[in-house]
């Protein structure tokens, strides 16, 4: 039976959560060349004039996954790798974008880029945004650092949240239900009232979970790790006059529930509760031919971890608090200087502070801080079915000093259904406070420098029906860092190594017919790591050589629809860290469903049911992953 299920979801080909109906087909923004988006650019451009490969998953598509969490939707794009999108609610999970280690893929909130300057490496987690406080989502893949700094190594993900639409305020409700005792409940309201306009989404998600440790004692009894958020997103924008317009947004998750004590380990007392808080207010000045905005943003972070004493922890209480403040203020300036030549030119301040106290090991507190100033300007040539983009950055940081990078981007578009496309680029990753400052940090730290290489084509074979589109790309990464152990106190610490190779290719086909959504697709990633020494190591842990999957979504009726999801994720290593050895995890394949019912205009039912084969397997050794598991719900669009 399980083969039969297998079968069916790679004959249907690739699930890729879709439309509701044939009109929302037609503007798919994740098929037309013709199509805008703004992330590649930082402002709006059509697809056929960026030679970038752009992901676009859309307000339809997100309408038809609110069973799933944020992670688990991301992992169903090609070239992403979502570790831990399984594992138990409350777990952290890490992303790898072609393969790159989490931090080098940058997060932004409607354009502000969002960082926790008290992780490990500098990553926001995504757990803290429910999918119902969410619009749409574009992914820009590859460097991102010319125009938008430290961290976009390997791309870009910007969450753009729920605004203000239509004039009049529109409110709805939503429930929903599932396994693991898991139940949430949200709420919006949205419009405009005049040159004034309101997006308040609230949610809330309880859940009692399941053990997140595996139990290889076979004595049972491990606790269900449960986990609870409270969130809620303002948008607000006003309309000062017909050229000027003031926007703010702000969003705050409060997430609490207990973890394991490790791997293999259980902690019937071990407690967390994580505070984020994002916020940020933006002015836009419209001009003849272009624009002038300027932002400013704060994202504060604050982590409690709580272990009273007992025989899980060897008797020994612990108590971990951390705080990370990230300021951030920019200015971007967008012209179009003649017919065929438009410049985006921008400056940018961001400082980091990080608060960490901890009673392991009796460390004191850690306070640290840092900043990175920049300029920057791209100019977009575009004459007849050639387009260029070229540009530059310079970054002052007061720690390491300055460095550049620069992004060359020709494309063609053929009969206007073909773009080709090459980039050379380069980007860099910042060291994060903690590989600084903590008791395992090194203040002359480097920051990672990358030059990467891409080329490939997006063809649509038949316009708004079938496109196909390929990506070859190369990184090279110097000054890499990585964790050195030592035998003596604290056991270790950050250095940079010598350089880091990775390389892969990435590739889609997609097909819209009549009330038919249909994709597939491959990726491949391999990379090798040359430390100091010259030892070298085949280190993507985590990370899947190969990743395939197949996405279908039909709308079988006016008010019935369903889709199926697959992804086979391949081999890939994990270290066991009280051996100090990796151990191979085997690959899994994974087949989702959604189902949607319009039982009238204003109510709808859904239920999105994951991991249909119950398939067991690992993300993160020592770490259980959820079986068959389900979410139902019910949508009430009040007026």
């Amino acid at each position: 039976m399980k083969k039969n299920y297998v079968f069916v979801a790679a004959g249907l080909g690739l699930v890729q959560l879709a439309l509701l109906s044939t009109a929302a087909h037609a503007q798919d923004t994740t098929r037309a060349l013709n199509d805008v988006v703004v992330t590649a650019t930082r402002s709006p451009k059509k697809l056929s004039e960026i030679g970038r490969v752009v992901t676009v998953i859309t307000a339809e598509e997100i309408s038809h996954a609110q069973g799933k969490t944020l992670p688990q939707l991301l992992n169903t794009v090609p070239g992403i790798t979502f570790s831990g999108a399984g594992n138990a609610p409350g777990i952290s999970s890490d992303i790898y974008l072609r393969g790159a280690l989490p931090g080098n893929t940058l997060v932004l909130v409607d354009g502000f880029p969002v960082n926790n300057a008290s992780a490990i490496s500098g990553s926001y987690d995504l757990n803290a945004f429910p999918l119902d406080e969410i619009d749409h989502i574009e992914i820009l893949k590859g460097s991102g650092s010319t125009l938008y700094g430290s961290d976009a190594v390997a791309g870009v993900i910007n969450i753009i949240t729920k605004h203000p639409a239509g004039q009049g305020l529109k409110t709805n409700v939503q429930l929903m239900g599932g396994t693991y005792n898991t139940f949430k409940e949200s709420a919006g309201i949205n419009g405009n009232l005049k040159n004034t306009g309101i997006a308040i989404n609230l949610s809330n998600t309880d859940s009692k979970g399941f053990p997140a440790a595996t139990d290889t004692t076979g004595k049972g009894g491990f606790r269900n790790d449960d986990f609870h958020q409270r969130s809620t997103s303002v948008n607000l924008t006003q309309k000062v006059s017909e050229k000027f317009t003031l926007n703010g947004n702000f969003q705050a998750s409060y997430n609490t529930g207990h973890l394991p004590a490790g791997a293999f380990s259980d902690d019937q007392n071990y407690t967390y509760a994580n505070t984020f808080l994002f916020g940020g207010i933006g002015a836009k000045l419209k001009l003849d031919k272009g624009d002038l905005k300027v932002n400013i943003s704060q994202t504060d972070v604050r982590n409690n971890y709580n272990d009273p004493a007992s025989a899980a922890n060897f008797n020994y209480a612990f108590y971990q608090k951390n705080t990370g403040h990230v300021t951030d203020a920019e200015a971007i300036f967008n012209y179009a200087l003649i017919r065929c030549l438009d410049i985006i030119s921008g400056a940018d301040f961001k400082y980091y502070n990080t608060n960490q106290l901890s009673t392991y090991g009796n460390i004191p507190s850690k306070l640290a801080n840092n900043n990175i100033a920049s300029v920057y300007t791209s100019l977009f040539y575009k004459a007849g079915i050639f387009h260029m983009e070229v540009g530059g950055r310079y970054n002052e940081d007061n720690r390491y000093g300055s460095n550049f990078t620069y992004t060359i981007n020709p494309s063609v578009l053929l009969f206007d259904q073909l773009k080709v496309f090459a980039t050379m680029a380069s980007a860099f990753k910042s060291p994060s406070l903690y590989q600084l400052f903590s008791q395992y940090g090194t203040p002359n730290l480097k920051p990672e420098t990358t030059t990467s290489y891409e080329a490939g084509f997006d063809w649509e074979l038949i316009k708004k029906t079938l496109a196909f589109n390929t990506v070859f790309y190369k990184y090279d990464t110097k000054d890499v860092i990585y964790f050195l152990p030592e035998n003596n106190p604290p056991y270790g610490k950050y250095e940079n190594g010598t350089f880091q190779k990775d390389k892969g290719f990435e590739s889609e086909l997609k097909l819209t017919v009549d009330k038919l959504t249909a994709s597939a697709w491959a990726a491949y990633v391999t990379g090798v790591q040359t430390d100091r020494y010259g030892v070298k190591t085949y280190n993507l842990n985590r990370r899947p050589r190969n990743t395939y999957g197949a996405n279908v979504y039909c709308q079988f009726e006016k008010s019935f629809s369903a889709g199926l999801t697959y992804r086979y994720t391949g081999d890939r290593s994990d270290e066991n860290y009280s051996t100090g050895t990796l151990v191979t995890l085997k690959h899994y394949n994974l087949v989702d469903a959604h189902l949607q019912y319009g039982a009238t205009k204003r109510i709808s039912l859904f239920a999105d049911l994951k991991n249909l084969l119950d398939v067991k397997y690992t993300d993160w050794l020592g770490y259980n992953t959820s079986r068959f598991n389900f979410m139902a719900g019910i949508k009430y669009q009040v007026n």
